[in-house]
């Protein structure tokens, strides 16, 4: 098969290979009977087909490439990571692209290689996953966190403006659950206070605003290619910038900080692809393009039904995002319209039904890491004992919104997405299903 008939397989398998992987059309007339006995309580589960299995690998046309790969013998970074790193820049419509072994090293070589350092502030939203905490307090940095927005689930801009001082030196937005933040109004502010901007877009793989990929606004952006994500590696991460020299010192950085190109020696780490790595991942991008279009199909179906469920309040989209990435689908949980039933309650009785779910994050500004390392030797060397004091911190940095979307939060999984309407209509079912019978599983205390 060659290489422009392989790439046509893979994509048309993509989309109609999934669909037929979960026949839920087969049984929808037993979907709708809400009033059965809930699963939780001993009841049928409404899903009795599985969902799309994650990460999928199709022996004949994913196989010969990661064999050559191997078989060559060149295991360690060379052509082929240097030729998945054009494909990604080219697909995000960015000049340069450098991969990293996960997406956390992306973003510690961003922040970096972008003269972050001690003394200052880097503003980041509470609801995100710890690797864009991590990044900052790698570089010796104080993390400063701004509250969202429950509807969109994201860093709210407003609350942004609230936090600069003159130690604010960059922001770092984050493209949760692969749904764009507010880029434009970010960028605006980030512009009138001369401050660096580093997008978190590691759940974002192809999230557009106006047609612009998510992770070209700002002056980097970051992805992450881990087992769970929607272009999977296994373990890999990306930067992406139009900035040469800033990419040149990234290069640098993650070549044991070696000199390369506008980069002379720096500090730096060993953070290089591996060539069977790179075979995977661009064997993986061939289909991801119909894979986001299945997911974002799907997402939209499901807003607007669950828009008629009271008590379940679908994430709202900002402004002007014409696609969305969907690591994720999240949607807020109101018990009060669930006689009461609590999150954890509704999450078994959801999973039971045979829907995955989780509830999400915890709040990100009161991690236990974050008061040890304030004790840390060089944290001491570089801030006063007031500016190190833990209970200070969490006062400074309370986001009540945050602490309400974390109790209220419920995710869906990106793969459950690229089933076909009739799952879409399961998951619904699942949740009339329980709120009907709510009062009978809080009861039982299922």
């Amino acid at each position: 098969m060659n290489n422009k008939g392989r790439r046509s397989f893979i994509k048309k398998s993509a989309v109609i290979g999934l669909g037929a992987t979960l026949s839920f059309d087969k049984v929808l007339p037993t979907v709708f009977n809400t009033g059965a006995t809930p699963a939780v309580l001993g009841g049928t589960p409404l899903v009795n087909a599985p969902w799309p299995k994650w990460p999928i690998w199709n022996k004949e046309t994913d196989e010969p490439l990661v064999l050559e790969a191997l078989r060559s013998g060149v295991w360690s970074r060379a052509e082929k990571v240097t030729l998945f790193e054009k494909k990604w820049a080219a697909l995000m419509g960015a000049k340069r692209a450098l991969t990293t072994v996960n997406g956390t090293n992306a973003l510690i070589t961003a922040v970096a290689q972008s003269d972050i350092g001690g003394g200052d502030e880097v503003i980041l939203p509470p609801y995100t996953f710890i690797a864009t905490l991590t990044a900052i307090l790698n570089a010796g940095a104080m993390p400063v966190f701004a509250d969202v927005n429950p509807d969109t689930f994201l860093i709210d801009p407003e609350a942004i403006r609230k936090k600069i001082t003159p130690r604010t030196r960059a922001i770092l937005p984050v493209h949760i659950c692969g749904l764009p933040a507010d880029m434009g109004s970010i960028m605006q502010i980030a512009k009138q206070h001369n401050l660096v901007v580093i997008e978190d877009a590691c759940q974002a793989w192809l999230a557009e605003i106006n047609n612009k990929k998510v992770g070209t606004f700002g002056h980097a952006g970051c992805f992450s290619f881990q087992n769970s994500k929607n272009l999977p590696i296994g373990e890999g991460g990306a930067i992406v910038s139009d900035d040469e020299v800033f990419m040149d010192r990234c290069v640098s950085y993650h070549n044991l900080g070696l000199p390369y190109g506008t980069a002379s020696a720096r500090p730096g780490s060993k953070l290089r692809l591996t060539e069977y790595q790179a075979a995977i991942g661009m064997v993986q991008m061939e289909r991801l393009l119909p894979q986001t279009e299945t997911r974002n199909e799907n997402a939209g179906y499901l807003r607007q039904q669950m828009k008629q469920i009271k008590g379940i309040v679908p994430h709202t989209l900002n402004a002007g995002v014409t696609k969305a990435a969907y690591h994720l689908f999240p949607f807020r949980y109101d018990k009060r319209h669930f006689a009461d039933l609590s999150k954890a309650q509704f999450i078994k009785a959801l999973q039971a039904e045979g829907i995955p779910c989780s509830g999400g994050y915890t709040p990100l500004n009161a991690v236990e890491n974050l008061g040890n390392t304030f004790e840390t030797k060089n944290y001491k060397r570089m801030y006063t004992a007031p500016e190190l004091s833990y209970e200070r911190f969490k006062e400074n940095n309370q986001c009540p919104k945050n602490e309400k979307l974390c109790q209220e939060a419920v995710w869906l999984p990106q793969n459950v997405l690229l089933a076909n309407r009739g799952g879409m209509d399961m998951i619904i079912s699942a949740i009339q299903k329980i709120q009907k019978n709510a009062a009978a599983i809080n009861k039982k205390g299922a």
